[in-house]
Formats: structure tokens, sequence, C-alpha cells
């Protein structure tokens, strides 16, 4: 019996999240806990990330994307096809209707998405807006004490 602790799914749900408790927290919430369809998170660099979703059989009008109060929500639905005189003797490739949801770190936002291949790419990058960057304080030496 192993008694390793996977830390898996703390890196699959959020993107860019630097700190292990607020990664626990997010995976400890997870709900949905979809393995369908499979799909990578990325790291490509300090800032940017990309998460590649395997969407076989899917056209990009049976994708959408959309990013509310810091969650990526990706769904695909299956569009009616013409299985008139089809008879499957294996069938492999499930194309089902998926949702997956994804907690994006502050500052965090969708670049571009592209379906090539079957993969669903979708780019994300970290802006951190001047204001919530961290300063540098110099230490002055030394000063007179004020006087009250």
């Amino acid at each position: 019996m192993s008694t390793a602790f996977s830390m898996t799914p703390l890196f699959r749900q959020s993107i860019g999240f630097d700190r292990f408790n607020d990664l626990f927290e997010s995976a400890m919430r997870n709900e949905s806990g979809s393995s369908y369809p499979p799909y990578n998170v990325e790291k490509h660099a300090e800032d940017e990330y990309r998460i590649v979703i395997a969407a076989a059989g899917f056209h990009e009008e049976d994708l959408d994307l959309q990013v509310e109060r810091g969650v990526l929500t990706v769904t695909g639905g299956r569009r009616e096809q013409d299985t008139d005189g089809i008879t499957y003797l294996y069938q492999g490739i499930a194309r089902r209707a998926f949702k997956l949801s994804f907690r994006l770190a502050d500052h965090i936002e969708v670049k571009a998405a592209n379906l090539v291949n079957g993969l669903l790419n979708i780019d994300l990058v970290r802006i951190v807006p001047e204001e919530a960057k961290a300063k540098r304080i110099p230490i002055n030496g030394a000063r007179p004490a004020l006087d009250s």
C-alpha cells in the first residue's frame, strides 16, 4: 500500500496560482472530477500558460469558451449528424457533451484559442497592473525623529 500523495489534482484545475493553499482549496472544492475530455495544463514561461484539450471530432462551432468571475468554462456540444445507414461495430470516439471549468488566478487573461488537429489550445497570460506589482521601499539613513 502506497502512502505517497499525488499532487496532480492540485495543478489540474487552477492556472497561475503560486500559493499552495489556494491550489489545495481549489482542488478540494472541485465537484466535477471529470476526466473527459483529457487535457493538459502547461506553463510556457513565467507568465504564460496553455490549456490543451483533446476535442476529437468537434468543430469550432461545437465548442464554447466563456470567462466569468475568474472561472474559464469550456463546453462542447454534439451537433446533430446524419447517421442513417451507419452501424458502428466499435465506437471509440465518444464525442459526448462536456463541460470543463478552470479557476483562474488574479490577473490571468485568455489571450487566444484555436482548434488544430483535434486539440483545442487556450493560451493564457498573466498581466499584472503596475499598482498591483510589488514595490521596493528604500530605507533612508539616519533621519531625525519627528517631533510631536
